[in-house]
């Protein structure tokens, strides 16, 4: 398996990422194909995979559509699970109004609108704001609660961290959007895919998705080993914060996204094409050789 040149990858600096991927990004791994490691945030990545860039590559479930002819949706490594949705944050909790959100004739700045987040977003305003929302703009996901909190835009869709941080710029919660989907779907959160080009061929992918689990599973059985690498690329440095986003977005779906994976990632996708957000996509194209 680990013979040849290594394997071009990207994924996030984001704590979760670096959890899962450390023993196998670091050789401790038996047998796991050989990775180079490029590190970019979510939305670069997702155009990557547009442009067929990289043999693997950590993206939002919302470029699927997109790629699914070229990559292989791998069954585990990335993140799905429950409590764990983006925020839409405001500034002025009287936003919220007393009929419920409003939204119309405002400003949201989203991460991307390729991302999962902003499918999320865009369900949950369809069934939740009848007038709609004033204008949307992309900013890096960095750049948003600060955007909110100087007057910049009137609302963020925010995601990773942010979640554990927003209160210490001012900002309050608007709104849950994996509280909105989980309630009206019953199903987990699916945020993050890892998929491998088809071209690799159906033993590699298979030598992918079992070195992906195993490297989570390593990260679980030692989480001591991963620090080190988690804390040198950690946008956020308080290391408790670190520990609840890996506690949050690394679970069982991680491992396998099983049954209830499935069934999340094909209903994101079924709903989201039914409101025209993403093309639809074929029977079986979720499928893992």
């Amino acid at each position: 398996m680990s013979t040849g040149e290594p394997l071009k990858i990207a994924y996030s600096p984001c704590p979760n990422d670096t959890f899962v991927f450390d023993a196998w990004a670091h050789g401790r791994v038996p047998g796991a194909p050989a990775l180079d490691v490029s590190f970019a945030d979510i939305d670069i990545t997702n155009g990557m995979a547009e442009r067929g860039e990289l043999d693997v590559l950590k993206v939002s479930y919302a470029v699927l559509p997109w790629v699914l002819e070229e990559y292989a949706l791998l069954p585990c490594g990335g993140a799905l699970g429950r409590g764990c949705g983006p925020l839409v944050l405001v500034k002025d909790p009287a936003l919220a109004g007393g009929a419920g959100p409003d939204l119309s004739g405002r400003t949201v700045a989203v991460p991307s609108e390729r991302s999962t987040a902003y499918l999320l977003f865009r369900l949950w305003a369809a069934d939740v704001l009848p007038a709609g929302v004033g204008e949307v703009v992309v900013l890096p996901f960095n750049e948003i609660m600060p955007a909110v909190r100087d007057g910049r835009v009137d609302a963020g869709l925010v995601i990773h961290e942010a979640r554990f941080t927003y209160q210490d710029y001012g900002l309050h919660c608007l709104a849950d959007m994996g509280e909105h989907w989980e309630s009206t779907t019953g199903l987990p959160i699916p945020l993050g895919a890892i998929i491998a080009k088809r071209s690799l061929g159906e033993a590699t992918l298979k030598a992918l998705a079992e070195s992906a689990r195993a490297s989570v599973r390593m990260a679980w059985d030692d989480p001591e080993a991963s620090r080190p690498y988690v804390r040198a690329h950690a946008q956020e440095l308080n290391p408790a914060v670190a520990d609840q986003h890996i506690g949050l977005y690394v679970n069982e779906f991680t491992a396998d996204l099983g049954e209830d994976g499935y069934a999340a990632v094909r209903g994101l996708l079924t709903r989201a094409a039914a409101e025209g957000l993403v093309p639809a996509i074929s029977p079986g194209a979720l499928a893992f050789p």
